[in-house]
This record gives structure tokens, sequence and C-alpha cells, in this order.
């Protein structure tokens, strides 16, 4: 029987594509801004809850 680590240590490294750093950053972009925009929302419209 083998173990996930064993065959984790076979594949071979592969570095990131620059689309997909580009598309990580995008993704962590825009859920920092609609969370802000969240929060924005709810504190202005929504004060006492």
């Amino acid at each position: 029987m083998t173990k996930i680590s064993d065959e984790l240590q076979k594949v071979p490294y592969e570095p990131l594509l620059p689309a997909e750093k580009k598309l990580i950053v995008w993704s962590l972009v825009l859920g920092t801004l609609l969370m802000g925009l969240l929060i924005w929302v709810s504190y202005r419209f929504f004060p006492g809850l």
C-alpha cells in the first residue's frame, strides 16, 4: 500500500504560469474589494445591527 507522501514526492515540481499568477492576484484583489464593499454597505445601511 502506497502512502500519499510517497506519491507526492514522485510528482515533479511545476512552477506557476504567469497567467495563473495573475489570476491569483486578481482573485485576491477582487475578494478584498468586495469584502470592503460589503462591510461599508452593512455599516451604512444597517448601523444598529
